[in-house]
């Protein structure tokens, strides 16, 4: 190739890359005001991320600061269920979940005399519609359906006498998004805590700033687990919290294949372009013009189907839209010869390297891969070559029939 051809090719391998920039930008941005605006209808409509407070209780006594003695529970004992139940709006998949509450709270009279003991829960802030919500003392029967007051807590106010106690009885069930969290008071001790989570998934992830649970155990079905996190007398206990599962969106995916797409062109070019001549088959720019819209039919076609079509069925039309159009195309342009090289290299630098967006923690590796392989392949064919001879060798003239 002389080198005017190749200043060329390089110049629309960068046209291309800039007009991926484009498309990539566009779809961040569209993504970007896509989830800010379904975000806030799902939370709506399931609710934000849930944290559940540790209720606390009181009683009134001059010898305390503010003219109240706070009291935490003496024991607790708490069981919550979590159901991953994913909802798809717009383009997204939202991490939404299902959560069943229930616990026991145990307050004991620290006092020598009887103290009327103020007993608060605190509700989930921003959770609507919490069914079967119970809110009892001891063995008491609600009458009518308890009503939380203006401070988000559910309160009542029962008579102990000295060193005696209470039993608070709480559940509900109701749904959230992203993460649900269990906090304590900052720096107060914690004394004969115990809180067993089940899930239905088996991704785990802890959100930051909380703690790890003391057993883990897999579900017999072997689908979630048992996660328990025991307090029995703990200073400055850190909060207990789950996130659930990540999704795959095809909005985000799309765009960051968009952005890394002129890694793989160039990966394919420089191979097509170096064994084409080793073979005989110079490529002039218009051949690297043509490859390279094909290779960004892919991603064009790729970022508007998953409008349409689930994120892989729309991934596998446009790969094989992508392979007939460049192999095809690098077929007729130099045969069989031409084409063997092509389909393999596509395949690897084109379908491989995007599917590795699929997979977190996969595109730095499989790049690093495809570029080692590159260079080896590219090393061990080029070994025996005289480059001084092969770039002043000049092109034998063809005759051009009129």
């Amino acid at each position: 190739m002389k080198i005017i051809h190749l200043i060329a090719s390089v110049a629309i391998v960068g046209c291309t890359t800039l007009a991926w920039f484009i498309l990539a930008t566009a779809l961040s941005q569209r993504t970007r005001e896509s989830s800010e605006t379904m975000s806030q209808e799902v939370a709506g409509v399931w609710n934000p991320a849930l944290e559940q407070k540790h209720p606390e209780a009181w009683f009134e006594t001059p010898n305390a600061p503010g003219g109240r003695a706070a009291l935490l529970p003496a024991s607790s004992d708490v069981r919550v269920d979590l159901k991953f139940v994913p909802k798809q709006r717009g383009l997204f998949r939202h991490r939404t979940y299902d959560v069943d509450f229930k616990a026991e709270y145990v307050f004991v009279n620290p006092t020598r005399i009887p103290q009327t003991v103020y007993v608060s829960f605190p509700l989930p802030a921003g959770a609507e519609n919490l069914e079967g919500f119970e809110f009892r003392l001891d063995d008491e029967k609600e009458a009518e359906p308890f009503r939380p007051g203006s401070s988000g807590a559910a309160t009542r106010a029962v008579v102990l006498p000295a060193s005696g106690r209470t039993t608070l009885h709480a559940a509900y069930q109701t749904r959230g998004t992203g993460s649900w969290v269990y906090g304590f008071p900052d720096k107060r001790r914690i004394s004969g805590f115990v809180l067993r989570m089940r899930t239905d998934f088996t991704e785990i992830n802890f959100p930051v700033g909380t703690g790890s649970p003391k057993d883990v155990n897999r579900k017999t079905d072997g689908k979630g687990w048992d996660l328990t996190w025991n307090y029995p007398d703990v200073l400055a206990v850190p909060s207990i919290g789950m996130d659930m599962p990540k999704l795959l969106n095809a909005g985000p995916v799309a765009a960051r294949i968009a952005f890394f797409a002129p890694v793989s062109l160039v990966f394919f070019v420089t191979v097509v372009l170096l064994v084409g001549g080793l073979k005989g088959v110079p490529l002039h720019p218009m051949h690297v013009f043509f490859v390279s819209a094909g290779f960004f039919a892919f991603h064009l076609l790729f970022a508007y189907l998953v409008d349409l079509v689930p994120i892989y069925p729309s991934f596998a039309i446009a790969t094989v839209t992508s392979l007939i159009l460049v192999c095809g195309y690098l077929r007729a342009v130099g045969g069989n010869a031409l084409f063997k090289v092509a389909l393999p290299a596509q395949l690897a630098y084109l379908v491989l390297f995007s599917a590795s967006f699929f997979f977190d923690g996969l595109t730095g590796i499989t790049l690093t891969v495809c570029g080692v392989a590159t260079l080896a392949l590219l090393m061990a064919l080029t070994a025996k070559v005289e480059w001084r001879s092969h770039f002043t060798r000049r092109e034998k003239a063809v005759p051009v029939s009129v």
